[in-house]
């Protein structure tokens, strides 16, 4: 925040410094009519400045409200159904959309993804015809690299914002004269899949164009140290392989050409810039995976340090910090522990959670792994034990009630406080609850889920590789030494679990269901997998439906008892909500612009 205020401030001191006239003068006519772009676009600070509203349009994904729900999956459930679970996406869920555009009042709970992309993406047109407009800019060939490829950037980055969500759209690549008739193929609206060929197209530009990283680079060394957030070659070849990958994928192939299947020539596609993005990573070592005692720096710090560690290549804007407190652990937390005002409790599901494997590695349907039903949560892998808290856990440091959890039938953390966990967990992931937590440590507490981490590109190279062309567990993209495999177990190391058992790579379709699993547990409650599920055609899956809870009675020796599943909610899903509808003051407006199929 600290390079985006820096870069902010000195584009207002031109603002204000040339508003500085007289009275008459004032009177006589705007301020800002006299600010002109040789002012605004003429250097690097003061362009730059203009570039950092487009920072300040990034979404945090948990903070939209005073808290908003933001994972639409098989994951979470909270104290009475999600609009989402109950079929209506028309849900507003303070997350998409529904706010003006405030770039400059530093408060995440304005920020949605329409309005806030749409602004953006005219930024990055504005920003991208002043930068080629003849004797405006001066100033290096460097400095005019990182200016347009950050542009480039962030008009592909959230292009894929609104059509994760809603689908393709026009792409607009310029500015707009506000007489344009709209009746145009410029105005209609494009698949998913053409809409992502664009965004590709924009993303290999601002990779050719960007930095390794800022404090690399000429432009970067004012404010040296500070440049973690700045996007970077990095952030472009991830997220040009992510567009390839989505769009390669099942669901939107199906929508473009019918075929229920993956493309394997995109996969390829996104493969290659996965394998670009790690030979980098691997030859400069600016982004490395975390060892497995600071994995949680990718989520969570204590004492107002930003996460992120060496891992976490794109996260959200920070804000106000303080909204951590108030917004992430407000709910996720057991709301008698003082965190929250007692509206909400986010758990994590039992369905869900079935995903994490055993310490040996195998998942909990093996019947080699070990598994007890009737003692569900011992020998688990490692990574189990670092994001779920069960019954007897420990909550926090004070004494008292609450110190350890009570999550059986009748306990108070499951049904003496309201409200409770309706399933029988918390999850730590962003509330690292246990013998360290304090209300105190807790408003210094900041924690924030990663939008691109290096663990992901690792997880998306093995699929796209597993299903590119002469694909499967062995294949590799033509530009990096790793096999799909290879990759996989990569993450499944990192975690402390042994490689791949071999019978779980026997051909590309086996070795894809542990994919699906690792991806689960890896990125869990990340919102990644209601994107996962929906590109996979698997939203309406039977096999992600049920939404869990477990109920037990407590033993005498600590052990749950009497166990029982049971399905809380089945989600509503079919087809038509693989994508959100599309508002419909939008799809009024002309004919071009068509509301998504279903709605």
């Amino acid at each position: 925040m600290k390079i985006i205020k820096y870069f902010i401030s000195i584009f207002l001191i031109f603002i204000l410094g040339i508003s500085a006239v007289s009275c008459e003068d004032y009177l006589d006519k705007a301020p800002e009519s006299d600010i002109s772009d040789k002012d605004a676009f003429g250097n690097f600070v003061s362009f730059q400045g203009f570039i950092e509203e487009m920072y300040n349009c990034i979404m945090d994904p948990d903070k939209g409200g005073a808290w908003n729900r933001c994972l639409f999956a098989d994951e979470t459930l909270g104290p009475s159904p999600y609009p989402f679970d109950q079929g209506n996406y028309w849900s507003n869920e303070t997350y998409f959309f529904g706010q003006s555009v405030n770039t400059t009042d530093g408060n995440s709970r304005t920020k949605r993804v329409w309005e806030y992309a749409w602004y953006a993406i005219r930024k990055a047109n504005l920003a991208l015809a002043k930068i080629e407009e003849e004797g405006l800019f001066e100033g290096t060939e460097e400095e005019k690299n990182h200016l347009k490829g950050q542009a480039l950037f962030f008009r592909g980055w959230f292009y894929f914002e609104v059509c994760r969500f809603w689908g393709g759209m026009p792409y607009i690549d310029r500015m707009l004269d506000p007489n344009e008739d709209l009746f145009t193929a410029d105005f209609k609206r494009l698949n998913f899949k053409e809409t992502a060929l664009k965004m590709a197209s924009d993303f290999r530009a601002a990779a050719d164009l960007l930095p390794d990283h800022w404090d690399l680079s000429g432009p970067g060394q004012a404010t040296k140290g500070h440049n973690k957030g700045r996007i970077n070659k990095f952030f472009a070849l991830g997220y040009l392989g992510k567009v390839y990958l989505y769009a390669a994928s099942p669901m939107i192939n199906e929508e473009a050409t019918g075929n229920n299947a993956y493309d394997p020539e995109l996969c390829a596609k996104a493969a290659s810039a996965f394998g670009e993005l790690l030979q980098l990573a691997d030859r400069t070592g600016i982004y490395k995976m975390q060892t497995w005692a600071t994995w949680t720096d990718c989520f969570w710090r204590w004492n107002y340090e930003r996460p992120g560690g060496t891992e976490c290549i794109m996260m959200p804007t920070i804000y106000d910090r303080s909204r951590v407190r108030w917004s992430t652990l407000g709910a996720m937390t057991p709301s008698s522990i003082g965190m929250n005002s007692g509206s909400s409790a986010d758990v994590p599901t039992h369905n869900y959670i079935k995903n994490y494997a055993m310490a040996n590695g195998l998942p909990v349907t093996d019947p080699e792994s070990r598994y007890d039903p009737n003692d569900p949560w011992t020998g688990r892998e490692p990574r189990f034990y670092k994001d779920i808290l069960k019954d007897g856990d420990q909550i926090w440091q004070t004494a008292g009630v609450d110190q350890f959890a009570q999550l059986y039938n009748g306990g108070r953390h499951r049904n003496g406080i309201n409200p409770a966990s309706v399933t029988g967990y918390y999850y730590l992931r962003y509330a690292p609850l246990g013998k360290d937590f304090t209300a105190s440590k807790a408003n210094n507490l900041q924690a924030y889920k990663p939008y691109l981490r290096l663990a992901d590109i690792y997880l998306m190279y093995a699929e796209a590789a597993n299903f590119s062309s002469g694909g499967g567990p062995s294949a590799k993209a033509s530009n990096y030494s790793m096999t799909a495999l290879d990759a996989l177990n990569v993450v499944r190391n990192r975690a402390q679990l042994p490689d791949l058992a071999e019978k779980y790579y026997a051909d590309k379709d086996i070795f894809f269901e542990e994919i699906v699993r690792e991806r689960a547990v890896e990125l869990a409650f990340e919102g990644q997998r209601f994107d996962d599920l929906r590109r996979w055609n698997r939203n309406y899956d039977s096999r992600y439906l049920d939404k869990t809870a477990l109920d037990f009675d407590r033993g005498t020796d600590g052990k749950p008892i009497n166990i029982r599943e049971r399905v809380v909610i089945r989600r509503a899903v079919e087809k038509k909500h693989n994508w959100l509808p599309i508002q419909v003051k939008y799809t009024t407006q002309y004919e071009g612009f068509t509301q998504n199929p279903g709605w």
